[in-house]
């Protein structure tokens, strides 16, 4: 990208706050012209060593002059970003032009903070600058000895070429993003927040602000729960005068606590939560969980501002957030035992992982989960989610040896691209269950072909893996089973039961989720007991046509309950497959190895065909990218660039179509016409047959409001024609050839503020419109992505050959899907493109029209250097 050569400000987005590799947070912003103090302080910090190493000779001051230059830049072509911690600067990042495409980058790190993964996140960031200013090469001198900045140019992920010159490596590298270099920054996010997380959840001291005496008091509460819990390490409370409360030393602020605190609790008015963080910040906490509310859930601004303020204090200060307006933090790790929380009920240890945007609900699933038996490994409740989102628990959950399933309760998104991109992976061997409160991402468009619908989050959630439910108490059914029993194999469920009536309404449940009936329901009969229940479930687990079992036990009378749960057990263990069960409606586990029980066979079921669906998803072969030689991305991007130059908004028909043309996809000619004769000399021109369709979208898109004709074959037919369809109130008319016979779809692609660029594709009509029968796919789309799409949709088999006719170029279609994925992802000053008339025939497709809109590119969530919310 291209950016003015004479920018007097740096822009908004370079200013970032980061986490780095010990999970600390520090600011990185620009460097400005009253940073000379700072800047020569932090220089005065640094060892003997480190200056000789940056500046290649002792160097103990830096000297008025060097001092102007270093902190006055143009933000073009010399660029210095700063890293900030609390109020010092900690290390600078610069480059400087040596001509229009090369820079010679150089770092330094204050001495204390060498080590913590600064380096390549401040690269990051500054190579995301220079390419925003033409720059795509970056040289560095370095001296041999200097292993560790040689280390931040290959940690980086950067093909870097090494050459010895009078006593110095010259290193050169490409600063466009590649392959390997996304990877490493993908991977040093991952331990950098995972790590921030853990910092929250295994704390050495806790200190609680705002405990009193009162047991009501909202401190109070939570100092008795971190007590009651059994935490394994050194409670502290804060009170103006007490020096115990409950039984718990008391000291009057943070700064008084000997050593200070890890994690700091905060349950004071929202006024006084600020003087608490600024407290914290000079203590050196990792980080605050604040139940107070007050802040931006009111909707008044000032609160709103507050907020903000929080988060900015305790990040410039290293410290994550959790909150505000939060129910808090738990850990059931034998080794920490924490209820850093409001909830007064906490299940046991176990595998399953909990993430709560509402503390209400919260508190509700905890308690949930205890009555079930479900053990809990670690829950966070975010409340407001101010800083720390379901995101960085996925981060933190994906390598967490002690959590094997993850559930999620959200209300919107914070960063949508970013949760499906970490859900992906994580999905692949961790289940993640969202329940999800409603629409969670933006509209992007008036357009309805181009608004990303709840159904359209339903699709790109599942191309992610992700396990949707629409109640907790569903998302626990879920969690459960696939926290105790292995994932199927495939579709076919086995029944057994005591009770015909129950097993029908099971194979009844079946069929509606999809799911095969493996053979006839084994009706054991009312009186069945444990051995008859261990045999029958012994003899379906060892069917090889069975690849899960639904146990009934229903009794009229009597029946030994605990026979029965320990036989099904017994006979379910280690089987390999999962077995679920209906224990006379109790819900909770059956069984000393943990068979899930539901309260009707419905919920089993279902439970059952969510871990179907992620079994197949894991299954489901990964893709490969396109790479058509006919396809030019940098055209495209070059045309689109120029035309949001000029403006941007809707193309005209030659601009879109030239953009089109520069990935491959052609568009079929068209004339415009004013008059009959005007139509006659544009279809003698095309060819004949053609089209007379009005110049108005609205018109010609609906067949029935008279707008369109088709096969007109003569000059007498094209006169009819003209007049059929201004007389149906067009102006001018388009005059079009006739394409080959084929199925009419609909194809968009269009960049949603929230989750970034989204294919959709249905069949054309307004059947299909009306129905909401349309495929969505988050882009880039790999060619098991397009097939899946048109797969997907309700009108497929018109398609694939319906009731003996034959196939169209389902192929071609998918190519074209692929095309308009590689443009809308790779150019995102395309906003907007439909082609709503694409005929698909059985030689190919034709592409009858294209609507194209351009706007200057947003940054995009998840995209680019890494930083916070």
């Amino acid at each position: 990208m291209t950016a003015s050569r004479s920018a007097s400000a740096p822009p908004a987005h370079w200013s970032a706050d980061v986490v780095v590799a010990d999970g600390g947070t520090v600011h990185l912003r620009p460097i400005r012209p009253d940073d000379a103090a700072a800047l020569q302080a932090m220089h005065a910090r640094l060892s003997e060593q480190t200056r000789y190493f940056r500046f290649f000779g002792p160097y103990p001051t830096i000297p008025s002059r060097d001092l102007e230059r270093f902190t006055v830049v143009d933000h073009d072509r010399r660029v210095a970003i700063v890293a900030e911690l609390g109020r010092r600067i900690i290390g600078v990042a610069r480059y400087e032009g040596l001509d229009e495409t090369t820079a010679e980058v150089a770092f330094v790190i204050e001495d204390a903070h060498q080590g913590r993964g600064l380096g390549p996140l401040m690269l990051e960031h500054l190579a995301a600058a220079a390419r925003e200013r033409g720059i795509t090469r970056f040289g560095a001198d370095v001296l041999p000895t200097n292993r560790r900045m040689l280390r931040v140019f290959l940690d980086a992920g950067y093909a870097a070429a090494r050459q010895f010159d009078s006593g110095t490596v010259h290193v050169t590298f490409d600063i466009e993003p590649t392959t390997a270099s996304l990877a490493a920054a993908r991977v040093r996010e991952q331990h950098a927040e995972a790590r921030s997380v853990r910092r929250l959840l295994e704390p050495e001291v806790v200190a609680v602000v705002g405990a009193s005496a009162s047991r009501a008091n909202v401190g109070r509460v939570v100092l008795d729960h971190v007590v009651a819990a059994g935490f394994t390490r050194r409670l502290v409370a804060i009170h103006p005068t007490a020096r115990s409360i409950g039984g718990v030393d008391a000291f009057p602020s943070l700064v008084d606590v000997p050593d200070g605190a890890d994690l700091v609790v905060v349950a004071v008015p929202a006024a006084a939560v600020l003087d608490v963080i600024d407290q914290a910040s000079t203590t050196g906490a990792h980080g605050v969980v604040v139940l107070s509310a007050g802040f931006a859930e009111t909707g008044a601004a000032d609160d709103a501002h507050r907020q903000e303020q929080l988060v900015r204090v305790a990040r410039a200060n290293g410290m994550r957030v959790v909150g505000p307006n939060c129910l808090g933090v738990v850990n059931t790790d034998p080794d920490v035992r924490l209820n850093a929380s409001l909830a007064p009920v906490v299940p046991t240890a176990g595998r399953l992982g909990i993430f709560s945007q509402s503390g209400t609900l919260g508190n509700v699933i905890l308690a949930d989960a205890a009555a079930r038996g479900v053990g809990l490994s670690t829950f966070v409740s975010a409340g407001n989610r101010a800083d720390v989102s379901g995101n960085d628990l996925l981060q933190f959950w994906e390598d967490d040896q002690a959590t094997d399933v993850v559930l999620l309760y959200l209300e919107t998104f914070g960063n949508p691209r970013k949760f499906t991109r970490l859900a992906r992976r994580v999905s692949t061997h961790k289940p993640v269950v969202l329940v999800r409160a409603g629409h969670l991402s933006s509209a992007s468009s008036d357009s309805p072909s181009m608004r990303v619908s709840p159904e359209a989050e339903d699709a790109l959630l599942a191309q992610a893996g992700v396990v949707q439910v629409d109640s907790l108490s569903a998302g626990l059914d879920v969690a459960t089973l696939l926290a105790h029993q292995p994932l199927p194999g495939g579709r076919r469920v086995a029944v057994v039961g005591n009770s015909s009536a129950l097993g029908q309404l099971t194979v009844a449940a079946l069929a509606r989720a999809r799911l095969v009936p493996a053979g006839e329901v084994v009706d054991l009969g009312s009186n069945a007991g444990g051995p008859e229940y261990g045999a029958a479930v012994k003899r379906a687990v060892a069917d090889a046509a069975t690849d899960a079992i639904v146990v009934i036990y229903a009794p009229a009378l009597g029946g030994d309950d605990a026979a029965v749960a320990a036989a099904v057990a017994a006979a379910a263990d280690g089987c390999g497959k999962p077995v679920v069960s209906m224990m006379r409606g109790v819900v909770g586990l059956a069984g000393p190895r943990a068979v899930p029980s539901y309260r009707e066979p419905e919920s089993a079921v279902s439970a059952v065909a969510k871990a179907v669906a992620l079994a197949e998803w894991r299954a489901r072969p990964v893709g490969a990218l396109p790479d058509p030689a006919d396809a030019d991305v940098d055209r495209a991007r070059e045309l689109a660039q120029a035309h949001v130059g000029s403006g941007g908004g809707r193309l005209d028909d030659e601009a879109a179509q030239q953009i089109l043309a520069a990935i491959g996809v052609e568009v079929s000619p068209v004339a415009r016409a004013d008059s009959g004769r005007a139509a006659l000399a544009a279809a003698r021109r095309l060819g004949w047959p053609v089209a007379v369709k009005a110049a108005d979208p609205h018109l010609r898109r609906r067949a029935d409001l008279g707008g369109v004709r088709l096969d007109v074959a003569s000059p007498k037919d094209l006169r009819a024609a003209y007049d059929a369809v201004t007389s149906a109130g067009a102006g001018d008319v388009l005059v079009q050839q006739m394409a080959p016979p084929g199925v009419a779809v609909t194809v968009c692609g269009f960049d949603e503020p929230s989750l970034g660029a989204v294919v959709s594709l249905g069949v054309g009509g307004m059947a299909s419109e009306l129905l909401g029968d349309v495929a969505y796919r988050a882009a880039p789309l790999t060619d098991i992505d397009a097939a899946e799409m048109v797969r997907s949709l309700r009108a497929a088999p018109l398609l694939l050959g319906w009731r003996g006719a034959e196939a169209v170029d389902v192929a071609a279609l998918e190519d074209l899907l692929l095309r308009v994925s590689m443009l809308v992802d790779d150019v995102p000053e395309v906003a907007t493109l439909l082609l709503p008339s694409v005929l698909v025939g059985r030689g190919g497709v034709t592409v009858l029209e294209a609507d194209v809109t351009v706007a200057r590119a947003h940054v995009r969530p998840d995209a680019g250097p890494r930083r916070l919310r």
